[in-house]
């Protein structure tokens, strides 16, 4: 919920500043510029920290690592795939068996 709001107001604030910019108001040109940072960071930061379903027979392997999502509330179990050094998180009743969902 305060993701989406905190990319709805950057990206809000990145359009005003265009238009702004565009309308010939040179000094909105900071607003455009860090509005897009903001909204490109939470768009980064939601992609980078997701939680993925991996296929079993990729290499990976579970860690002793557990953790309670601060999001969701739900406790986290982390695999790791020694090949490419990605790791990826999944809710631990999903895990309970050791291996990665499909």
């Amino acid at each position: 919920m305060l993701r989406t709001l905190l990319l709805l107001a950057a990206l809000a604030v990145c359009g005003v500043g265009l238009a702004a910019h565009l309308a010939g108001h040179r000094d909105a040109t900071p607003f455009a510029v860090w509005g897009g940072v903001i909204a490109a960071a939470v768009l980064f930061e939601r992609w980078r920290y997701r939680t993925h379903g991996a296929a079993r027979d990729d290499g990976w392997q579970p860690t002793p690592e557990r953790f309670i999502d601060p999001e969701s509330g739900q406790a986290m179990r982390v695999f790791y795939n020694p090949r490419t050094g990605e790791r990826r998180y999944e809710r631990a009743d999903a895990a309970a068996d050791g291996t990665p969902r499909a």
